[in-house]
C-alpha cells in the first residue's frame, strides 16, 4: 500500500507530465472527475489534496455539479485567505438559489473526499438519463 504522500507525488508528477505535453494548459486543468470513476480511496484523498493546493496558490475555484429530480445543484469552493485555511462555499439549488458561507480547509477536504467517494448507487433520486455528477477546478472568471 502506498503512503498518501507518495500517492500525492505521483498525482502531481502525472499532472506535470500532462502539463508539459500541453504547454498552453494550466497545471490545474486536469483536476476534474465524473462519477462514477475508478479511483481508490487513497487516490481520492491525494486528488483532493492536489485540489486544495491549487485553490490556495492559484486564482481558481472548485465546483461540484450534481443533477437529481429536483434540478441542478452546484457547490463551489474558493480560497479567501493567502494561507488556504478559509474558503468561501457557495451552494446553488434550482429551488432555493444561492447560499454562501465561510468554511475551514478541513471542512472542504472532508466534503470533497465524501462527495468524490460516493458510488453511483448512492444517486437514488437521479432522473433517467441524467448527466453524471462532475467535479472540476477552473479559473475564477468561469464561475
Amino acid at each position: 500500500m502506498q503512503s498518501m504522500s507518495s500517492d500525492y507525488e505521483q498525482q502531481r508528477s502525472r499532472l506535470s507530465g500532462e502539463h508539459t505535453e500541453q504547454p498552453n494548459e494550466e497545471p490545474w486543468a486536469d483536476l476534474e472527475l465524473s462519477l462514477p470513476h475508478g479511483r481508490s480511496p487513497t487516490g481520492i484523498v491525494s486528488f483532493v489534496e492536489c485540489v486544495l493546493v491549487e485553490l490556495t496558490h492559484e486564482d481558481v475555484g472548485a465546483e461540484f455539479v450534481s443533477t437529481n429530480l429536483t434540478g441542478v445543484k452546484r457547490t463551489q469552493f474558493i480560497a479567501v485567505d493567502d494561507v488556504g485555511q478559509r474558503f468561501q462555499k457557495r451552494y446553488f439549488d434550482d429551488r432555493l438559489g444561492w447560499h454562501e458561507t465561510i468554511v475551514s480547509r478541513g471542512a472542504v477536504r472532508n466534503e470533497l473526499v465524501s462527495r468524490l467517494s460516493r458510488l453511483s448507487l448512492d444517486r437514488i433520486d437521479e432522473p433517467p438519463n441524467a448527466e453524471p455528477d462532475t467535479f472540476r477546478v477552473m479559473s475564477l472568471h468561469q464561475f
